[in-house]
């Protein structure tokens, strides 16, 4: 079937403290519930990015964020729109309505949220089959609405003055088709993930993620303000996630490994953590990750993508400061000119590898600073470094603190001491003062 014939429809919210998941706010707090909203369309995301060019195109249709935030946050491979005014039901005709009417029209449109992690790529293209055989596919959810609607044709009736929010929103869909003479076809039904009782069902989704063959390396040190959200979002995304930590006082080690990650323990140092970390890995390849910096939530693609090219024995991910302060964005141009320029990539760029190419080399140097510089080094003359486009955005906190001019200076002066030929435990008195 071509693909104009098909259109996933996901609707969703930007992920805004405050106002997605506020039913969750009271056991996640506001900054966890929009975490999980996030996580929840990200995954949504990654099985329907499957579907792209094969069996549908994708849109994302989305409440807050403009569709720059969107395309920031989600990449350039889905269609961006905004949802209207109204109510659900108002929302969801209007998009039906310009999708199965409108003047790049498909033939057949679903409609799905994020709420559900049982649903699919394998149960939307059953969808898109049922509709070649009837007039509407739902797709029924546990606490009587619906996860996923399928229609040929829009149907005003099917929306207006429904009961939303109610557990009768499947059976009053289901009675109004009736009343249309319209065929239905019902897929299994699902649980959605609203309240805090619904909470293990998302827990389940993400022990049965696909796994990659990446295994994620992160060096801690006193980070559990971050360890939570990023290990179940490397989750998430089918890697083996090793937390290395070197110490911590604050319980970083413990809520790693409530999140299901592998915990290894060693002297402080972020080589030397880094190390032990590459030694617990069972995967092919080995990212190794800053605890304050996250990746695009597609990143295992982009790895594999680049680790493909002929020539390539190494990646890093484009650098960006997680902040809008136009200093960061200074320092993020010339930062990335040297990359690019020079295939010379720092830790807090994702660096990845092949996990026999790592061992080959002997794995980090352990000394106290430059560590992931000394390696690039070393990896230079095994082949080219690729720094690909999406970008690893890393926390401002240090620059913040310090003052981006001081910080950058410092950076610099570490770079050209290391250099010259001073020692790195010099360097690192230095640096820590």
């Amino acid at each position: 079937m071509p693909v104009q014939d098909n259109r996933l429809i996901i609707f969703t919210r930007y992920p805004a403290p405050g106002l997605t998941k506020t039913r969750l706010n009271g056991s996640l707090g506001p900054n966890g519930a929009a975490d999980l909203h996030r996580q929840m369309t990200e995954y949504t995301a990654r099985w329907a990015k499957t579907l792209c060019g094969d069996c549908a195109n994708v849109e994302v249709h989305h409440e807050g964020g403009t569709s720059a935030e969107m395309t920031r946050w989600l990449g350039k491979g889905f269609v961006y729109r905004a949802q209207c005014d109204g109510d659900l039901g108002a929302r969801m005709m209007h998009a039906l309505e310009h999708s199965l009417r409108g003047s790049n029209c498909a033939r057949h449109t679903i409609i799905v949220g994020i709420d559900c992690p049982g649903l699919s790529e394998e149960i939307a293209r059953r969808a898109f089959q049922a509709l070649e055989q009837h007039d509407i596919v739902l797709g029924p959810a546990a606490d009587g609405g619906y996860y996923l609607i399928g229609l040929k044709r829009p149907a005003r009736e099917l929306f207006d003055s429904m009961p939303w929010s109610t557990d009768q929103v499947l059976q009053e869909t289901i009675q109004r088709a009736a009343e249309l003479r319209y065929s239905v076809y019902l897929l299994e039904e699902l649980s959605d993930v609203d309240t805090p009782i619904d909470l293990p069902v998302w827990k389940n989704a993400i022990r049965q993620v696909e796994q990659t063959d990446l295994s994620v390396i992160i060096p801690t040190l006193d980070e559990a303000g971050n360890t939570a959200t990023l290990v179940d979002d490397m989750r998430l995304a089918g890697a083996e996630v090793i937390v290395a930590d070197g110490g911590s006082t604050d319980g970083t080690a413990d809520i790693a490994r409530k999140h299901a990650a592998i915990v290894v323990t060693s002297s402080p140092g972020r080589a030397i953590q880094m190390n032990a970390g590459a030694r617990a890995a069972t995967r092919g390849t080995l990212l190794f990750l800053h605890a304050d910096t996250r990746l695009p939530w597609d990143f295992p693609d982009h790895v594999t993508a680049a680790l493909a090219r002929p020539g390539v024995v190494a990646g890093a991910f484009r650098f960006r400061i997680d902040t809008k302060s136009i200093a960061a964005r200074i320092i993020e141009f010339g930062t990335n000119v040297r990359c690019r320029s020079r295939h010379m990539p720092y830790g807090d760029q994702g660096l990845f590898l092949r996990r026999e190419v790592f061992h080959s080399i002997g794995g980090f140097e352990e000394i106290p600073i430059m560590e992931d510089f000394e390696l690039v080094s070393r990896l230079r003359p095994q082949g080219r470094i690729a720094v690909i486009a999406a970008p690893a955005f890393t926390s401002p906190r240090r620059w913040e603190r310090l003052g981006y001019f001081r910080t950058t200076l410092c950076n610099k002066a570490v770079i050209w001491g290391y250099r010259l030929g001073i020692p790195p435990q010099r360097l690192t008195q230095w640096y820590r003062r």
